[in-house]
């Protein structure tokens, strides 16, 4: 793709906004092109009939003529960083979830009934496993132990990221304004 653009005079490319766009973008512009990302929700009332490559090529240079079409700025490679923290931190964040859904599920279907919340749950799960008559038995006690584990290890994880995030608010000016606004409007 960039042997073929570096070929081009320079034009115009229009690119929704998805898995790499950013990245081709900032090659192009490095080339003299000028980049036009958009949202794949703006270009999908353009598309015509099933989806396909081609007529999603049609319908991104139906939806860049338009006048009133808003583009989505190139990001750079910190700000990609960044939102890649961001997505690794909310996939841990919906697997700690779901693994403490199903610990509540497997408990539950024992008539072991705990209040909802992850604090909740670790405040009572050592009373819950160290109650030898409620009916829990060794297996899924290793089991819901073993998953407790797999809790922990995943909340070191997250609390890495966000310290990570911390450190990198406290260390940019933008994000030190943005706070500062915050504080100063309530």
């Amino acid at each position: 793709m960039r042997r073929l653009t570096a070929q081009l005079e320079t034009c115009t490319v229009a690119m929704e906004a998805c898995c790499g766009a950013h990245h081709l973008g900032r090659q192009l512009v490095a080339q003299g092109h000028v980049v036009r990302l958009m949202s794949p929700a703006y270009v999908k009332p353009y598309v015509k009939a099933q989806k396909n490559d081609e007529r999603d090529a049609e319908a991104i240079a139906e939806a860049a003529t338009r006048p009133a079409m808003r583009y989505v700025e190139i990001k750079s490679e910190a700000q990609l960083e960044v939102q890649s923290l961001h997505r690794v931190r909310g996939r841990l964040v919906a697997e700690r979830t779901a693994l403490i859904n199903q610990l509540r599920a497997l408990m539950l279907e024992r008539g072991i009934a705990v209040p909802q919340g992850r604090c909740k749950l670790a405040r009572y799960l050592p009373a819950i496993l160290a109650d030898e008559r409620n009916g829990l038995g060794p297996r899924l006690r290793r089991l819901i132990e073993d998953m407790r584990e797999e809790w922990r290890s995943i909340d070191q994880r997250i609390k890495g990221y966000d310290d990570e995030l911390a450190e990198r608010v406290r260390n940019e000016d933008t994000a030190k304004r943005l706070i500062g606004s915050l504080g100063s409007a309530c």
